[in-house]
């Protein structure tokens, strides 16, 4: 009995002693597995870090027995970050695992994690531990990539508000009409025709002219014409006389009412032998029995001779036409013109400030339009608000202004007030930037999509959302041709390095970022000039951008060149 105790140890421990070997083995032969990942630098992407990982054993190298876990790791300054195990078992192994042969095999592992800032620099190793039964051994740690490349973080949630226009006209055309009507064939001006009541109204404009400062006369226009049933000859020398006979008139008139500038008639005289045109318009407009077959039948002939003939040929119609029709088109048509001319800008944004009872809405709303300091504008919106409470325009545009101040909690606070009285695009767009800049980006694409009309904002607030969840080629579509950072960083991530560049030179201004970008466009570019002085620029603007510049991938090459040390230190 004793000594079949003593077998059964002798046996257990050769087992263990095996066990251990073999671990053992594996670990010392190791560095014989070939691991190749994909990027070789990782990056940032939708604010994850995804990586693959392809594995290759070599042939007698996986113990038929044993179970390999494999743990990519992310190591930073202060922490690190683990993705999921892999777990590989030999070909004894009885588990739901990936198998590697004895003779050799591979595996293919895709992992993510979450970004953070602090794995801007950092290393991706990988720790394995092996196991036979109840022994394992740890291997050690296999460097398999730097990282994390984290250009994408560079993308501006910034808003582009949605001002709504104001309706502000310094000048408004204002015109004076009158017919002047004719018997039959005749062109002498009646009496009883200056006492209708819009020649009666016509005067009144004249006489405002010079009383009204700034009412500016620009003009007057004659226009005679004849009724389409009689000789064409005869009606077009009928026509012009009757525009001339007017125009004599109107110029008397004018002149007697000092309405004309000196110098300066500017009178204009037309005249139409025969009113086809306003033969048809009121013959339409008429109780007229069979009216439309008429007009098609007249309008089968372009001769007005033959026209003319037609006209008369209808018997039964043609008495209607002769008393409520034809008197109607043997007239001369006055039109005088003048310009209202109403308060310069300089004017508005004086009156604005010491008599703000004296502006108007529309011109509360352009001052607030001229002005760039921030404060100034939300004042005259806020003034121009308190004038309407149900202007919407005033309302919305006052949330654009605290956008563009960055208080996001006054902002929403303007625009849902704007959104109650009235939902227009213009408060779902600036709606969208609040909850963009709020970070809930779902919500500000249901925003944005609810328009019925896309805008180069609305586009723009998308386009910056399609960066942030990595999709590149749609942000690249919504910019569009418009030049902006978000645009050029697009670009950039989509590969297109050269389009990014010509997006950052069309930009009209610059600042930090701008130049910033440059420098990592010009480092994709190989174009190390190009990379110093644009980031010579960005940290000269804010020196913050020193700390940024150490820590960024994208100048790895360049961190032990002395001109760029130079630069952040």
């Amino acid at each position: 009995m004793k000594r079949l105790v003593y077998v059964s140890l002798v046996i257990v421990t050769a087992a263990v002693f095996s066990g251990c070997s073999s671990l053992n083995k594996m670990k010392k032969e190791a560095g014989n597995i070939s691991y190749q990942v994909t990027p070789k630098v990782l990056e940032e992407h939708a604010e994850q870090v995804k990586i693959t990982i392809t594995g290759q054993f070599p042939e007698k190298y996986f113990n038929k027995k044993a179970t390999l876990t494999a743990t990519p790791v992310l190591v930073y300054n202060g922490g690190e970050k683990a993705y999921a195990p892999v777990t590989l078992q030999g070909e004894s192994v009885e588990a739901n695992n990936k198998t590697i042969s004895y003779n050799g095999g591979k595996f293919t592992y895709n992992g993510v994690v979450d970004f953070s800032d602090s794995m801007r620099i950092s290393h991706l190793v990988l720790r394995a531990t092996a196991s036979i039964k109840t022994k394992s051994v740890d291997f050690e740690p296999v460097p398999l990539a730097d990282g994390v490349i984290a250009t994408p973080t560079l993308v501006k949630k910034m808003p582009k508000p949605i001002f709504m226009p104001d309706h502000y006209q310094r000048v408004v055309p204002k015109t004076g009409e009158a017919d002047i009507n004719f018997v039959i064939n005749r062109y002498n001006i009646r009496r009883s025709e200056l006492k209708a009541e819009d020649v009666k109204n016509l005067f009144d404009f004249i006489q405002q002219l010079p009383a009204t400062p700034n009412l500016k006369y620009t003009g007057s226009e004659i226009h005679g014409y004849a009724s389409p049933d009689g000789p064409y000859k005869f009606n077009n020398k009928l026509s012009k006389k009757r525009a001339d006979v007017v125009d004599k008139f109107m110029k008397k008139t004018l002149k007697s009412e000092k309405a004309l500038p000196k110098n300066d008639a500017k009178f204009t005289n037309h005249s139409t032998a025969e009113d086809w045109e306003g033969f048809k318009k009121l013959v339409s407009a008429s109780n007229l029995k069979d009216k439309d077959l008429i007009l098609r039948v007249l309008s089968m002939y372009s001769d007005p001779e033959v026209r003319e003939k037609e006209i008369k040929n209808m018997a039964e119609a043609y008495e209607q036409l002769k008393n409520d029709i034809l008197p109607k088109l043997r007239r001369s048509v006055i039109r005088v013109n003048a310009d209202l001319i109403g308060l310069s800008d300089d004017e508005i944004l004086n009156y604005i400030e010491t008599k703000p009872d004296t502006v108007s809405l529309e011109a509360m709303l352009h001052a607030a339009g001229l002005v760039k300091d921030l404060d100034k504008k939300l004042k005259y919106y806020q003034m121009a608000f308190d004038k309407d409470p149900r202007c919407i325009r005033a309302i919305n545009n006052i949330g654009a202004v605290y956008l563009q101040k960055g208080d996001i909690a006054n902002a929403e606070k303007a625009l849902k007030k704007a959104q109650a009285l009235k939902y227009v695009d213009a408060v779902k767009g600036n709606l969208g930037f609040v909850e963009l800049m709020k970070g809930n980006l779902d919500k500000a694409s249901e925003y944005f999509t609810s328009m019925q009309k896309p805008t180069k904002e609305s586009n723009f607030g998308l386009g910056t959302i399609a960066i942030v969840n990595g999709k590149y080629q749609d942000a690249v579509n919504y910019f569009g041709t418009e030049p902006s950072f978000n645009a050029a960083l697009a670009k950039l991530l989509n590969g297109d390095v050269q389009g990014a560049k010509s997006t950052l030179d069309a930009i009209d201004h610059t600042c930090k970022w701008k130049e910033y970008l440059k420098a990592v466009v010009n480092a994709r570019l190989g174009d190390d000039n190009g990379v110093f002085e644009s980031l010579k620029k960005a940290v000269g603007m804010d020196p913050k951008l020193k700390e940024e510049a150490k820590t960024d991938m994208e100048f790895a090459k360049y961190f032990e060149n002395e001109q760029f040390k130079a630069i952040v230190q």
